[in-house]
């Protein structure tokens, strides 16, 4: 005969993931000619609920390497973004968002720079990043109980008393008095 018993525990209740491009614009203090190269650092981020959506915060460094005085001098440009983004979590069930859930946010792809131009010396880039959110909260599990069943295996004190001497029977070296 089984039974069922209900076990509440943590898991995954929702789970998204957005990939977003954004323009950014950057002044250099000198004139550019050329982008020799531009990187994106220093990426930090979260997210927390805001009336049942997840809202994400977030900021990054941008590097932008120029040449400059018709191409015969180099620098770099560096300027921090932030960014705000709301994300709507589908939770498993029906249920909605409250402030009892876990939101944990990754980042599935790191900010990259995907455009850049220079126009009237004023560096444009487009930086794409992807992240992901997962949204942990209590949920229940069924499992079947097996009442009648005994996993344990008997023993009593002769068979162990039987084991051991028949063990210590076969560690006597017979010649070693000889």
């Amino acid at each position: 005969m089984s039974n069922f018993k209900e076990i509440v525990t943590k898991a995954i209740i929702g789970k998204a993931k957005k990939t977003s491009t954004n323009e950014f614009l950057i002044t250099p203090e000198l004139n550019p000619d050329t982008i020799l190269g531009c990187w994106v650092i220093n990426h930090k981020f979260n997210g927390f609920n805001n009336s049942g959506v997840v809202n994400l915060e977030g900021t990054f460094d941008v590097n932008v390497w120029y040449s400059y005085d018709n191409d015969t001098k180099t620098a770099v440009s560096t300027q921090s973004f932030s960014y705000q983004d709301k994300m709507p979590v589908r939770l498993k069930d029906n249920t909605t968002l409250t402030n009892k859930e876990e939101i944990i946010v990754r980042s599935l792809k790191q900010p990259t720079v995907t455009n850049v131009k220079v126009e009237n010396g004023i560096v444009k880039l487009n930086v794409e990043k992807e992240l992901g959110v997962e949204i942990i909260g209590d949920t229940k599990i069924k499992v079947s109980i097996e009442d009648e069943e005994d996993d344990y295996e008997i023993v009593t004190d002769e068979e162990i008393l039987t084991s051991a001497d028949e063990n210590a029977m076969d560690e006597i070296d017979e010649e070693y008095l000889k």
